[in-house]
């Protein structure tokens, strides 16, 4: 009777859906500037948020953007990859969420420069983030999103 009640709950378990681990968002590789301490707290942010990031300091930075298709008056302060995507600078978690679960035509996503109050920075949101779209095709950017 054990065995039946074994092979029973296995296969029951194979049938029932995922739990909700299988909808976290991938791993995340950031780069950043050695002496950045900003990027360090976003990626906490991140990992406070559910994903999973490793952060590797470069002096290569803005070569890395480049190579991923960020125009250089666009940068952010770091630049990650995460399923495919390239996210450049302090970009909110609800707008990453968006990205991966919208999975748009595009290289990924910028915040550019060290805006106040963005999500790992110091200070008071006095504004609203302005969130542009990294293209493949080069074409010019365009409005992703706001916050």
């Amino acid at each position: 009777m054990q065995r039946r009640t074994f092979l029973l709950a296995g296969t029951a378990a194979l049938l029932l859906p995922l739990p909700a681990i299988a909808d976290s968002p991938g791993r995340a590789m950031l780069y950043k500037n050695p002496q950045c301490s900003c990027c360090e707290g976003y990626a906490a942010y991140l990992r406070e948020n559910g994903f999973e990031v490793d952060v590797k300091a470069t002096n290569d930075l803005a070569e890395i953007s480049r190579k991923a298709g960020v125009p250089e008056d666009l940068e952010g302060c770091h630049t990650m990859f995460i399923d495919g995507y390239v996210i450049d600078g302090h970009v909110p978690v609800k707008v990453v969420r968006k990205l991966l679960s919208e999975k748009p035509a595009i290289a990924g996503i910028t915040l550019p420069g060290m805006p106040m109050g963005s999500p790992g920075m110091v200070g008071t949101k006095t504004g609203t983030f302005t969130i542009y779209s990294v293209t493949k095709d080069g074409k010019p950017p365009a409005v992703y999103a706001t916050e």
